[in-house]
Formats: structure tokens, C-alpha cells, sequence
């Protein structure tokens, strides 16, 4: 991968907060209401929503998706294998083009030296 997934996350949430100013009526609506109805715990725990989100990301090709779950799930205390196994998820359903998308996940888990290369 060419470019550093950290600085494009980085980039992503500037552009996120830079986004928020526009258009604060549409942000509130959407990352205040709905997102806090979704993501808290229920029937099924955060860290399992979050789960699911990734395998979603992933399905959908969404690399700021991608980013922003794997790093959720980390600070939710998600292991390696943990969302390792949900692109397994997502790749059996998805297939090659699942894949190439986790690409992106394994990336960032590299990056934040969660894992290492084998020799």
C-alpha cells in the first residue's frame, strides 16, 4: 500500500470536523440521534456492533468506514483476531473484491504495529 493508512486517517477526520462546520444541522442530525441510538449498548453489545460495521465497511468498499470501526473496535478492546475474523466474514460473503478491501484493515492493524509481517 503506497500510502500511510495513519495520515489518511488523520486527513479523514480534518475533513470530517472541516465538514461538521458546513453542515452542523445534517451532523447533529445524523451523528448525534442516530448514531447514539445505534451504537450503545442492547440486545447486543457496542464492541459487537462495531463488529458488524466493519464487516459492513468492508462489504460496502468503504475505506473511512474501514479506518474508523478498526480504530473504534481497538479502543473497544477488539484483538487482531477479532477483526481479523470479521474480514474473514466479510470475504466469505463478498469474496475478492471483500478482500482487496480488507487489504485496507490489515494496513492499518501493520501500521499501528498491532502485527508484523511473517518472514
Amino acid at each position: 500500500m503506497s500510502e500511510s493508512v495513519l495520515q489518511y486517517e488523520e486527513k479523514m477526520w480534518e475533513m470530517f470536523d472541516l465538514t461538521k462546520e458546513h453542515m452542523p444541522d445534517l451532523t447533529e442530525a445524523y451523528y448525534g440521534a442516530v448514531k447514539n441510538a445505534v451504537y450503545c449498548d442492547g440486545a447486543l453489545d457496542l464492541k459487537t456492533k462495531r463488529l458488524m460495521s466493519l464487516a459492513i465497511g468492508i462489504q460496502a468498499g468503504c475505506k473511512d468506514c474501514m479506518i474508523s470501526q478498526t480504530s473504534k473496535l481497538l479502543d473497544l478492546g477488539a484483538t487482531p483476531a477479532e477483526i481479523f475474523e470479521v474480514c474473514a466474514v466479510a470475504v466469505s460473503m463478498g469474496g475478492t473484491l471483500a478482500w482487496s478491501k480488507a487489504l485496507v484493515v490489515a494496513d492499518y492493524l501493520q501500521e499501528r504495529g498491532l502485527i508484523k509481517t511473517q518472514p
